[in-house]
């Protein structure tokens, strides 16, 4: 992992500012996240969350606990990630080896917020899979951006904190 400074960083800006058009349009009740994928910076994929086929929502304020163990992704929708990625492979599928995905999640005003360290092992498995070769998300300490394989273990490592 590394924190971009300089030129990169202000290309990463440049690209959670489009990440951040995308995340609007997000149909999940809980929570507003969007993503984009480049190559050679073009714009090859981008997604947003939302209830599969943009239809049922009304899973989305379910509190977790009320699913079975059996249910490993307790999420209401699709991730953003993977609409990107499903994007991608529809449009534009030669393009992904080696391309880059940016994440970036709103707060309820719809402004940029911090994203938490990497945990989601379907996104992560996913972008392995299909030869991304980077994860940028927005941190506290700055734009961070993850190999896609060490975005994978730590989100395979990821323990999430019971309150």
């Amino acid at each position: 992992m590394k924190y971009l400074i300089g030129d990169e960083a202000k290309v990463a800006e440049e690209f959670m500012g489009k990440a951040v058009i995308i995340a609007k349009d997000a149909l999940c009740l809980r929570s507003k996240c969007g993503s984009i994928i480049i190559k050679d910076n073009e714009i090859i994929g981008k997604g947003f969350n939302s209830p599969p086929y943009n239809l049922e929502n009304q899973r989305c304020l379910n509190e977790k606990s009320q699913y079975d163990n059996k249910i490993t992704d307790k999420t209401c929708c699709v991730h953003a990630e993977q609409r990107a990625i499903m994007d991608a492979l529809a449009k534009n599928s030669e393009k992904l080896k080696d391309s880059v995905l940016y994440f970036i999640r709103l707060d309820e005003n719809g402004n940029k917020s911090f994203a938490g360290k990497p945990y989601c092992t379907i996104c992560s498995k996913m972008a392995l899979d299909v030869g991304i070769k980077e994860f940028v998300l927005w941190h506290e300490e700055g734009i961070c951006s993850y190999n896609t394989k060490e975005y994978n273990d730590l989100s395979f490592g990821f323990k999430q904190i019971q309150s």
